[in-house]
């Protein structure tokens, strides 16, 4: 889907990786780093392609894997929500397989996982995806692509990290962000205590753009 303008302007963000390495002032939010979009945003996006991941439309079984919800806020640098910001998703499957035509994994695709979703920031700037907790893909620890589309600016696209996972410490693209920003990168994933064997991950997106409301 080369055509699509957004997928153009995600592309186009690439180029503007680690971008953000300078100090926060006192008493101002320190932006999330960027990071790479990687290989397999999708070519077509899928016709179910919301929120929820682990439900794919005309499907019963769901994913399989660690359900996770990944909620949080989209804010700027002063700590005031960026409302309706479209979010974006995408990561491999339990099998560690991606919707795409590039990719070529072994194991068989989890017909049950959506692959890629979307959402909108809300008032509060929140938002909130029904996932999987990611698992790795070979090379790579296990993460979740995440882009942002601030209107009229490039998309702010970076990666999202599981807290304590030992892979982290030998993923080349983890071991890029500084030291001292690796958190506003990563996030634990726990047990809910609502709903047996489902995770819960919390993660604000900081970014350097001024409030659309």
């Amino acid at each position: 889907m080369s055509a699509d303008p957004r997928r153009r302007r995600l592309l186009g963000a690439i180029g503007l990786l680690f971008a953000n390495t300078r100090p926060a002032l006192a008493g101002v939010l320190r932006e999330t780093p960027r990071q790479s979009a990687g290989p397999f945003y999708p070519v077509d996006l899928p016709l179910d392609d919301d929120s929820d991941l682990v439900h794919v439309m005309g499907r019963a079984e769901p994913a399989a894997g660690k359900i996770a919800d990944l909620t949080g806020r989209i804010v700027d640098r002063n700590g005031k929500a960026l409302t309706g910001l479209r979010v974006e998703i995408w990561q491999c499957d339990a099998n560690g397989r991606y919707r795409h035509p590039r990719e070529n994994g072994d194991r068989p695709v989890d017909p049950g996982f959506q692959g890629f979703g979307h959402t909108v920031s809300d008032h509060r700037g929140r938002y909130r995806f029904r996932t999987i907790r990611p698992v790795p893909y070979p090379g790579r620890t296990p993460h979740i692509h995440v882009a942002v589309f601030p209107p009229g600016q490039a998309p702010f696209v970076t990666q999202l990290y599981v807290a304590g996972e030992p892979r982290n410490e030998t993923d080349f693209l983890y071991q890029r962000v500084p030291d001292d920003q690796r958190r506003l990168v990563t996030a634990p994933f726990r047990p809910s205590g609502t709903a047996e064997n489902t995770l819960t991950a919390d993660w604000d997106i900081v970014l350097g753009v001024s409030p659309t409301t």
